[in-house]
């Protein structure tokens, strides 16, 4: 602790688990702004120690890839935090359990950074009054850069996300909905990774007006039919902003989704890519033929929409 920091925040002493959904953002048209949770979770385990010292441990998805000091995302998120709330304690153990994979489009980063903010909150007394849902949205978009996937992580179900303008600097908020019970999602994994940074780098700076008038139109029905109106989800899922222009960092997901989309199915690319998500209430013979037509290249993983965000309990 630095010189002449005060640290006006009361630490409990027990540890603390917070477990957070994977996410798939832009679900096609909603680009940087939709997003679902999924029912896939990271679990972390957090206790406030007397020692300056990080004690990290990680197992599961992307453990030999990942730091374990105080540089791993958790901490990093758990920090800021604790700064936030006026604080700054001497030592952290950490304990990850991870089964969102990385690098595939599905919100690994966010939920890291939504699980680290909100142990930090939940291990400091009336850490609720020092930071509400609202900030910890914003101090995570911070950290993440988009609020896509950090509102997905943060509220469950299906969230829009946007940037405001407060006093001159740009905050992350969001606001989620409920989805259609008879909705599920189908994943399809490959074994290859795509940085979100490289993704973004392929998108051109400009785009005409017709393609951000037809996404413009879908992000607006995808609302409707994620709420409501699962029938209207092959049309509402339609993108001309983002997707096809990242084909050449992953051919064979962009295959799959037009193959799927000539068959009518509401497939898409999951927020950066390469996975590839369809959204589908369909029936047990279809939802079979939907994963054989996935062929051997992907892993097929059936999950639910997550009803909840992150979930804080006593350990």
């Amino acid at each position: 602790m630095s010189r002449g920091f005060k640290d006006r925040l009361t630490y409990k002493a027990t540890p603390m688990q917070a477990s957070v959904p994977a996410s798939s953002a832009n679900l096609g048209p909603g680009f940087d702004c939709l997003a679902l949770a999924l029912e896939l979770r990271d679990t972390y385990v957090a206790q406030i120690l007397d020692d300056e010292v990080f004690d990290v441990d990680v197992t599961g998805q992307g453990a030999d890839d990942v730091k374990k000091d105080g540089k791993h995302l958790v901490i990093k998120s758990m920090m800021a935090g604790f700064e936030f709330m006026g604080g700054k304690p001497r030592g952290i153990a950490l304990r990850c359990l991870n089964e969102i994979p990385h690098g595939r489009g599905l919100g690994s980063s966010a939920a890291a950074i939504v699980g680290g903010l909100s142990l930090s909150r939940s291990l400091v007394l009336s850490g609720s009054n020092l930071m509400s849902d609202d900030d910890l949205i914003a101090l995570a978009t911070d950290i993440e850069g988009h609020p896509d996937n950090i509102a997905a992580a943060t509220l469950g179900g299906a969230t829009i996300s946007w940037m405001e303008d407060r006093a001159k600097v740009l905050t992350g908020c969001a606001s989620g909905f409920s989805v259609d019970p008879n909705i599920r999602a189908l994943l399809f994994i490959p074994d290859s990774q795509l940085s979100t940074g490289k993704a973004r780098k392929m998108l051109p700076e400009q785009i005409s007006h017709s393609d951000a008038s037809i996404n413009s139109g879908r992000s607006a029905l995808l609302v409707h039919a994620l709420s409501s109106r699962p029938e209207l989800l092959f049309a509402a899922t339609q993108d001309l902003l983002h997707q096809s222009y990242r084909r050449e960092a992953m051919p064979k997901s962009i295959d799959l989704v037009n193959k799927f989309r000539k068959a009518g199915v509401a497939a898409m690319i999951s927020g950066a890519g390469p996975s590839v998500l369809v959204l589908h209430t369909a029936t047990k013979a279809e939802h079979d033929d939907l994963i054989r037509s996935g062929g051997d290249y992907f892993k097929s993983m059936d999950l639910e929409i997550s009803p909840t965000g992150v979930r804080i309990a006593a350990v």
